[in-house]
């Protein structure tokens, strides 16, 4: 860092990860000032920081090619439709949320939270990972393989990690970068979703045959919710899974829990044809919840008979919000006040709607299930 360009006095100042000190040593300063750091500064680089501290118009910013662009290069893949996101000096959990929902997506890695600790994260995933490390030094290092070959190995930093679906990497040609994330549409129709299933082995229906929640209740749903990139949404009592397809479709990683098979392969069934990733758990709530990471939102749509024990469980462990789908008038005082308890905000709206339907030259009201909602919001 030269104090002055014709002064006598020529100091340099190593970044180090407390940023703090070298500020100082720039904001103390009467001459210009070099920093130096690798790749493009100004992605996700020490720009942001520069700019905030001593405002836009001091920078001038000559950047190089980033990691990131460099490690999709090693991979050979596009990246005009690839989701980047960091971890470093972060909460890790956004960026693995990211990695689970998305095709492909760079992740920027932490001493801490790197490339063995992501993969550990990701076994059993249909995933690849690219590990480019050090990358520009003479001991770069460029390793592709499995989660399981990545979690068994020791990596030096700095590192950038591009996690793919090897059958979805080369995409669809996009026309903007970043590529559009949310859907033209949502709350979509009920017959975009397959949720009628054969009789059981009793030759009866079996107790969510033909049940799909409706599209107007998603939209509320969807709204008291708000999944997006970065989050974990758990749907327990999916059913035929239409409200965590939806959260998927808007960019959300997913956990769907549903104790009954079939109704199980039918939401694998939904998730492939709407060409989003969701994850599927066997289980009865809230048995079946212990083990499964910390969402940040989660829909209700069914509770295995003890609905009160689960929504203390799901309470505690949401991060953002919760929202309950009930048909029955006597769960919901219950359900709102367990949600309370919880530390969460609740609000409880009924849900009535009806649709236009022909009559012969007439026309008609057909009215929908009223469904209770109850949302929790964590403040």
């Amino acid at each position: 860092m030269p104090r002055s360009q014709d002064g006598p006095e020529r100091r340099s100042f190593e970044l180090g990860g407390d940023l703090g000190p070298a500020l100082n040593v720039i904001a103390a300063s009467s001459g210009p000032v070099v920093v130096l750091a690798s790749g493009d500064p100004g992605f996700f680089g020490i720009v942001r920081t520069l700019a905030e501290q001593f405002g836009r118009r001091r920078l001038e910013v000559i950047p190089g090619v980033s990691a990131v662009a460099t490690a999709f290069a090693k991979a050979g893949l596009p990246w005009d439709d690839a989701l980047v996101v960091s971890a470093h000096g972060r909460d890790p959990g956004p960026a693995i949320n990211a990695c689970l929902a998305h095709p492909k997506v760079a992740v920027l890695t932490a001493p801490g939270f790197g490339p063995a600790e992501l993969a550990a994260v990701l076994r059993g995933h249909p995933r690849r990972l690219l590990v480019a490390e050090r990358l520009g030094e003479p001991d770069e290092r460029v390793v592709e393989g499995d989660p399981a070959e990545i979690a068994g190995r020791r990596w030096a930093d700095p590192n950038v990690v591009v996690v793919f679906d090897e059958a979805a990497a080369v995409g669809d040609k996009g026309r903007a970068w970043p590529a559009r994330r949310t859907p033209t549409r949502w709350a979509l129709p009920e017959e975009a979703f397959g949720h009628r299933a054969a009789t059981s082995t009793a030759d009866e229906p079996a107790p969510w045959a033909g049940m799909v929640t409706k599209a107007e209740v998603r939209a509320l749903a969807l709204a008291r919710l708000g999944p997006g990139p970065g989050d974990l949404v758990w749907d327990v009592g999916a059913g035929s899974g239409s409200v965590a397809v939806e959260c998927a479709r808007l960019g959300a990683a997913v956990i769907a829990v549903e104790r009954d098979p079939a109704a199980r392969e039918l939401v694998a069934a939904n998730a492939k044809r709407h060409r989003v990733t969701v994850a599927v758990v066997a289980g009865t709530a809230p048995g079946v919840l212990e083990a499964l990471p910390d969402p940040d939102v989660v829909f209700v749509g069914g509770s295995g008979g003890d609905l009160e024990s689960m929504l203390k469980l799901v309470a505690g462990r949401a991060r953002r919000a919760v929202v309950v789908a009930l048909a029955g008038m006597e769960r919901v005082v219950p359900a709102g006040r367990v949600l309370a308890g919880g530390g969460l905000a609740v609000d409880t709206v009924l849900v009535q709607t009806a649709r236009l339907r022909g009559l012969g030259e007439l026309h008609r009201l057909v009215p929908t299930n009223p469904v209770f909602l109850v949302s929790g919001v964590r403040s």
